[in-house]
């Protein structure tokens, strides 16, 4: 189970139904179509090509995927992928990973060496339905209508069950459209772990359990569990309930330890124990489910999904005869916790400053230094006449195929905030901090839509100049006015 289900705000795949359509034959787009239009699309090209280039295939790692309708991914994100700060011995993001390895250390730890995967592998095989809203091409990146970015680390799930792996770690980097600001970015990394048992080795539980329990009575750690097995979060119907029991148990035992082992020194230097708290939650891969809290500098912070494997799963991998837990989360989430960064672009950063801060095995606080002054604009545009909303990507109504101001079900068109921050990111790169949506306004006589975006630019390394930031405005603008089709007030 992927860290996309992993934490409500940012990762769960099934807050919202939208009706999914695939790219219709004709639809008001981004004009045209911008994946068709990056003429260089290997790994090392970071900018796009003229409208005017001719459509060439991408190109990764030496291997050819040919464009359709589905192609959207931008050289800017392809120029990620082989980056794998994940593996970076003295790299926040790869120093958690190694923590939480080091900590489940009978388990095998995967690294998949590509993150293009089949959209059969990234969404069939886990059982999302065709309309769910994950597939929208608003919300992932596709190669072709065929293959795509993974958007979690669970399209592996399977081929490593299938493997006859029963106790496994897997972390990689993930790909999402998704919005502008300090903590959230196109590309981050989850990891995942399972633990499963054949049937014949349950009874091997309540004694593994106990050794559990004793180790976690050892700990200052006060744990708040007032889940329910429940109609909303049931035990799976073809599971013994007792098994199922066992297995939870074991699942809640295992996670409590290892969140002590990544909060319990900080967290209890003041002699206050360290609280952990468990809800009741719903994912697609899992039931029964939960969301783990901890009680960090005064508030409740969400930290990682998990839950009881659904049998279906391992059924598809060929290993009906086992059942088990998994969990997931998000490195860059804890990272900017447990390192104090501020920032979610600082885990791409070159900067010298910033990487010799960190050293493998060592949780150590992040020290600011020189924070370059902010540069504000803001740009305002009515939508197209007939045009509709989808400002966060969850408004009702079909998800037309193509993103930007599109079909909706041949009733209007609507705009995708995350087509707009797409469009930013590949015109301005990491130098936007945040896009936010400071004003919008419907006219009373049009029914025309008007909104008005705020773009936060700031350096991460230098200051820049107010001319500089005027010339990337002025590019974004006239990139959103071609391929948008929106007005300028």
């Amino acid at each position: 189970m992927s860290a996309r289900l992993a934490l409500a705000p940012r990762l769960t795949l099934a807050s919202t139904r939208r009706v999914f359509q695939p790219p219709p034959a004709i639809y008001l787009s981004r004009k045209p179509f911008t994946s068709l239009r990056f003429q260089s699309t290997s790994t090392s090209t970071s900018s796009s090509s003229s409208s005017s280039a001719p459509r060439q295939p991408y190109v990764v790692n030496g291997q050819t995927y040919q464009l359709d309708e589905w192609s959207n991914t931008p050289p800017s994100i392809l120029s990620k992928v082989n980056r794998n700060i994940h593996r970076l011995p003295s790299h926040p993001i790869s120093i958690l990973r190694q923590i939480v390895e080091d900590h489940f250390s009978s388990h095998t730890a995967l690294s998949p060496s590509t993150p293009i995967v089949s959209v059969h592998q990234n969404f069939d095989e886990l059982g999302f339905p065709p309309d769910h809203p994950g597939r929208s091409l608003t919300d992932s990146y596709y190669l072709n209508k065929e293959y795509m970015l993974r958007t979690h680390t669970s399209a592996h799930e399977v081929e490593s069950y299938r493997r006859g792996l029963d106790k496994w770690l897997l972390s990689a980097d993930v790909y999402r459209r998704d919005e502008i600001d300090s903590s959230h970015y196109p590309v981050f990394h989850q990891m995942e772990g399972t633990s499963v048992w054949s049937l014949d080795q349950l009874h091997t539980l309540p004694e593994l359990n106990k050794e559990l329990a004793a180790q976690l009575e050892k700990c200052p750690i006060q744990i708040e569990d007032n889940t329910k097995i429940s109609p909303s979060n049931p035990y799976q119907a073809h599971h013994d309930p007792i098994h199922a029991e066992q297995i939870t148990q074991n699942l809640k035992h295992s996670l409590n330890s290892l969140i002590f082992r990544l909060f319990g020194k900080q967290a209890t230097k003041d002699g206050e124990p360290l609280r952990v708290r468990w809800i009741e939650a719903y994912f697609p891969f899992t039931t029964p489910s939960y969301e783990v809290e901890v009680w960090w500098e005064g508030e409740w912070l969400e930290l990682l999904g998990c839950g009881v494997v659904m049998q279906k799963t391992l059924d598809q991998a060929g290993v009906p005869d086992k059942a088990g837990w998994a969990f997931g989360l998000g490195l860059e989430r804890l990272s900017m916790v447990l390192f104090s960064i501020p920032d979610i672009r600082l885990f791409w950063t070159q900067d010298p400053r910033f990487h010799t801060q960190f050293s493998a095995g060592k949780i150590s606080t992040f020290k600011p230094y020189s924070r370059y002054p902010p540069c504000y604009k803001d740009m305002s545009f009515w939508l197209p006449q007939g045009a509709i909303s989808d400002t966060a990507g969850k408004g009702s109504g079909s998800v037309a195929g193509g993103g930007g101001v599109s079909a909706a079900g041949g009733k209007g068109r609507v705009f995708h905030e995350n087509d707009y921050c797409e469009i930013v990111r590949e015109v301005a790169g990491d130098l936007v901090e945040t896009v936010t949506l400071i004003d919008e306004f419907t006219h009373p006589k049009t029914s025309r839509q008007s909104k008005c975006y705020r773009l936060n630019y700031r350096h991460m390394d230098r200051s820049l100049s107010n001319e500089e930031v005027n010339e990337l405005q002025q590019k974004v603008q006239d990139r959103v006015v071609e391929e948008m089709g929106i007005e300028m007030r």
